[in-house]
């Protein structure tokens, strides 16, 4: 299951309007890169390092059963074919991915489609109702106890917040005063960073190669 992108896309719908929040180019710049971090932390993709035989900084598939989910096979695909950058990973993902995330959640009962009228819509015809809030409920509280209790971050939050705090879109999911905005910058930060690694007491290769990959992915972004 890719979560990382997946959590993103039903907290950016968790609105009135159930549209996603964010303007569509940030919008799919982060989705596409959600879907990369889900393989990072499926260890199914990871940054090149210096000394090896392709350029440093590019994302390399690694090995592993297939197919791996509707979502985040044509990522693993394309980079199966060859090393990328980050940004040119992010780029040449970003056409569509809105619709496979949204489909696959439709697909699967977690969300339902349904046309909606009015010029306000023009750019956007649809509106996604969650159908279970149950999940996004989760996310949510995750991604608040992270930012404001200082819990370490599972790390799906951990990916969504650096994500998230790369493109400014943190105001997509918060409504919060001058104070609050404060902290929650400084705490982001720190998330983005991949300082949150070290609030594990063990960290496993997995949430090792989501920091890496994550901090290789901010570049793409901002």
């Amino acid at each position: 299951m890719a979560q990382i992108a997946e959590d993103l896309f039903l907290l950016l719908l968790d609105n009135a309007s159930a549209q996603p929040g964010l303007d569509k180019s940030r919008r799919e710049r982060v989705l596409s890169a959600a879907v990369l971090l889900d393989l990072a932390l499926l260890c199914r993709v990871r940054p090149t390092m210096n000394g090896e035989a392709v350029a440093p900084g590019r994302l390399v598939a690694l090995a592993g059963p297939l197919p791996l989910d509707p979502v985040m096979d044509p990522a693993f695909e394309l980079l199966a074919r060859r090393p990328l950058t980050p940004s040119a990973a992010v780029s040449k993902l970003r056409r569509g991915i809105q619709d496979v995330i949204a489909e696959h959640l439709e697909r699967t009962g977690q969300i339902r489609r349904i046309r909606v009228e009015g010029r306000r819509f023009h750019h956007q015809p649809y509106a996604w109702p969650v159908v279970n809030r149950d999940r996004v409920t989760q996310a949510r509280a995750a991604l608040l106890a992270a930012l404001f209790d200082r819990h370490p971050p599972t790390p799906p939050t951990a990916a969504i917040v650096s994500l998230l705090h790369a493109v400014d879109g943190l105001g997509a999911l918060l409504s919060l005063n001058d104070r609050g905005w404060r902290w929650v910058h400084m705490r982001a930060a720190e998330i983005a960073s991949g300082s949150w690694i070290d609030e594990y007491e063990k960290p496993v290769l997995p949430e090792m190669n989501l920091a890496v990959t994550a901090s290789a992915m901010r570049a793409a972004l901002t």
